[in-house]
């Protein structure tokens, strides 16, 4: 029972939590390309590099992977994939690991911007990706400052909420409900579009209600537990619903990817169930046993 309130087990899950999170944009890199290209393939930056007397042919390209465009698109991937060895190795003292991992939440902070700017700057889009933009920071927090301090609890619950809400307002239909929402229930629960369209509802108003939840002491296991579930689900959705044995490799260097990218949903909330559970056996003098429990510790 200790060891499932230990702190290095806490660590643990956010180094997987990074980790996945950023192999899986590594992998969306590399195999196919980032939302990148949307702040890349435009007039606006061909006129911003053209005053380096840059020609068109040499900023997008005459073939694969020979453009400036691309081979930045290539070079963020590679850079992907370092983040995510850094997530093993990284220690308290490792300064430039550090700051590459920080370097990791910059770039997952653009790609979040370049996703909202592709769907016409609906906030929603960029703050349901706040668990993936913070889960680097977050361990970086939890390395420098402590696990259970309150800064990194906060912006542990920040992300938390931030993903929930973000999913939520699309699921209930504030926003038009993205066309993949409905198919994934439909062909993974077997019901007709009314009847996914109802579940996502409920769906919707649920992610709102652990938001409010997590807040609230009395509440905040329960909600975590629920948002661990629901958030390996959704991630686990996409693979179940897009992969067969009809594809190559069983679609899995189509869909894979798209529930490893997203663990930050289902792990930022098992860590914080973790760090509130209390056995009934728990010592009174245990530092999770603390008065100032909604944050953690200063």
């Amino acid at each position: 029972m200790a060891f499932l309130r230990s702190d290095a087990l806490l660590i643990s899950i956010l180094r997987w939590s990074a980790g996945l999170c950023l192999s899986g944009w590594a992998w969306v890199q590399l195999y196919w390309e980032g939302p990148y290209g949307i702040l890349l393939w435009n007039a606006d930056t061909y006129a911003w590099v053209e005053n380096w007397g840059m020609s068109w042919e040499a900023f997008v390209g005459t073939g694969a992977n020979d453009g400036l465009v691309q081979q930045w698109l290539g070079s963020i991937g590679w850079f992907y994939v370092l983040c995510a060895g850094v997530t093993i190795s990284v220690r308290r003292d490792s300064k430039l690991q550090l700051a590459v991992l920080l370097g990791g939440t910059g770039m997952l902070m653009v790609l979040s911007y370049a996703k909202f700017l592709s769907v016409q700057r609906q906030i929603p889009m960029f703050v349901e990706h706040g668990a993936q933009m913070l889960s680097p920071a977050l361990l970086v927090l939890a390395l420098t400052l402590g696990v259970r301090h309150r800064a990194t609890v906060t912006v542990a619950i920040a992300a938390f909420i931030a993903t929930f809400a973000g999913h939520g307002y699309y699921a209930i239909g504030w926003l038009p409900t993205p066309g993949n929402f409905h198919a994934m229930t439909s062909l993974i629960l077997g019901v007709e579009f009314e009847t996914a369209n109802l579940l996502l509802r409920i769906a919707g108003v649920l992610d709102f209600i652990v938001c409010i939840g997590v807040l609230i002491p009395a509440t905040r296991r329960l909600s975590a537990l629920y948002a661990a579930v629901w958030g390996l689900f959704t991630a686990l959705a996409r693979p179940v619903a897009g992969m067969s044995r009809d594809l190559n490799y069983w679609g899995a260097d189509q869909f894979a990817h798209e529930a490893v990218l997203r663990a930050p949903h289902f792990l930022l909330p098992v860590f914080l169930f973790l760090l509130w559970w209390k056995p009934k056996t728990a010592d009174a003098s245990d530092e999770v046993n603390k008065p100032v429990e909604l944050i953690g510790d200063k």
